[in-house]
């Protein structure tokens, strides 16, 4: 992210979509996540993916989530998942190993753990968003020739 211009990072692409609202869309996933968990250990109802949204209105999401990070700059959106990558990290280094993958996270109404969530929340959605920045960052220096 650090070699990434501001130009570059704000740049709407496909799906009125910029190298910003995927970085930032990967810290609310994080928020996300830590929620469920949060939510499912008070026993309340876990709303998945969001409440109001089914796990099929995704795009649907993507797209309200832009429109309330619109204000969100460049530099904040780093910042932004930064600060999610270390409450992530510190809720996997604080949890023991039953903790993370004794059985599946409460509310989740399916078999994954705690720890399973954990990894889709964070490295696999950094896998992913770093593969688009790596694909809008070499589309950038094509175009600019």
């Amino acid at each position: 992210m650090k070699r990434c211009p501001k130009k570059t990072a704000l740049h709407k692409g496909d799906e009125d979509t910029s190298i910003k609202d995927v970085i930032a869309r990967r810290a609310d996933w994080i928020d996300l996540f830590l929620g469920w968990y949060s939510d499912g250990l008070a026993g309340k109802t876990v709303y998945f993916p969001a409440e109001g949204y089914k796990w099929n209105d995704l795009k649907r999401y993507n797209a309200d989530l832009r429109a309330w990070q619109n204000d969100l700059d460049w530099s904040g959106a780093v910042a932004l998942l930064q600060a999610r990558y270390d409450k992530l990290t510190a809720f996997i280094e604080g949890c023991s190993e039953n903790e993370l993958y004794g059985g599946p996270m409460k509310g989740a109404n399916n078999k994954w753990t705690p720890g399973r969530w954990a990894e889709a929340a964070g490295p696999s959605h950094f896998r992913s968003a770093s593969k688009y920045l790596r694909a809008a960052l070499k589309k950038a220096k094509d175009s600019d020739g």
